[in-house]
């Protein structure tokens, strides 16, 4: 049976092809407002063909809205990173860091073009917050 040689993109090699990356998000309604829209969160992209396997979450000011807003986060497809959840309850309305609904135990999200992630604001207008997002993911090829 032959080896692997270093740098030959094989996991397990020298290259990166294969090794857990991390791309950071950033959400600040300072900056980015809180209309009911999809809001592209600052930060990083995750590459064509990337495998997401984690999502944490760290709230560094609690969301608030005048109405009912609720808020999703969206890579790939509606709501794949965390589900459509009310600013009034978790995880928005309290400071710290937790995990998305997608975790490592789901199934894996699979990019098909280069994504930035997504903070989807429905129901009202989302008044105050700021919170990052950290994705684990791979590239296999």
């Amino acid at each position: 049976m032959g080896t692997i040689q270093p740098g030959t993109n094989k996991i397990g090699s020298t290259s990166s092809e294969g090794r857990a990356k991390y791309a950071r998000f950033f959400y600040d309604f300072a900056a980015q407002g809180g209309a009911i829209s999809s809001i592209t969160m600052t930060g990083d992209a995750i590459p064509s063909g990337a495998i997401v396997i984690d999502a944490l979450i760290n709230v560094d000011t609690a969301l608030t809205s005048g109405g009912a807003a609720t808020v999703a986060l969206q890579l790939e497809s509606a709501a794949d990173v965390n589900a459509v959840d009310a600013v009034s309850g978790a995880p928005w309305s309290t400071t710290g860091a937790k995990r998305a609904d997608f975790t490592s135990t789901t199934a894996p999200i699979k990019t098909t073009a280069a994504r930035s992630l997504l903070a989807v604001v429905a129901t009202a207008t989302v008044t105050a917050g700021k919170f990052s997002v950290v994705l684990t993911y791979v590239e296999l090829a």
